[in-house]
């Protein structure tokens, strides 16, 4: 009978909280649409602008202390995907990354937050640039409402790794896919 509530409460722990309202949206990328040149990456056979999209999100969820935003592709062949962003530490009074934010030497980012190592390697955005040819994949934006101001991650760590301290401290996720191919 313990080890069943266990694992009841440990699947209501790693689902992520519906939360009413709640909802990211870009004025450059569209649900379902093709992403513009502007968000491929430049690098590795693509040319494009590597810029990350702007992104608004609103109705967040109450106790809200901090925000972080992902994008992630599910389908690049790696057996893992693929981390394209990762930042978080973004302060709770703020509700909007302005496109561009994702190039750490632009300074447009709010202030404390934190652009993590990517699975480019570096920190930062890295745009779409699925394999020519293959299927269209599915990117990912996430934007994470959490219970904590600043996560408690080592700098070294894996995109999956922080990932992992998302979902632990996470009150709402709204996300918006977009799609890219070559």
């Amino acid at each position: 009978m313990k080890s069943t509530a266990f694992f009841v409460a440990a699947a209501a722990l790693a689902a992520a909280p519906i939360v009413q309202g709640f909802e990211l949206t870009s004025s450059d990328i569209q649900p379902g649409k093709l992403m513009p040149k502007a968000q491929e990456y430049k690098g590795y056979g693509c040319d494009g602008g590597n810029s990350s999209p702007q992104l608004a999100w609103r109705d967040v969820p109450a106790g809200t202390k901090s925000f972080a935003v992902t994008a992630y592709d599910p389908d690049a062949p790696t057996g893992s995907g693929w981390w394209h962003w990762v930042v978080f530490n973004i302060p709770a009074d703020v509700r909007e990354l302005p496109g561009g934010a994702g190039d750490p030497a632009a300074g447009l980012a709010p202030a404390g937050s934190v652009q993590h190592r990517t699975d480019f390697g570096t920190p930062g955005f890295g745009g779409a640039c699925p394999p020519a040819g293959d299927k269209p994949h599915r990117y990912q934006f996430k934007v994470f409402a959490l219970d904590v101001e600043h996560l408690d991650v080592d700098p070294d760590s894996s995109a999956a790794q922080v990932g992992f301290t998302l979902n632990a401290h996470k009150l709402g996720v709204a996300e918006l896919e977009a799609l890219d191919r070559r």
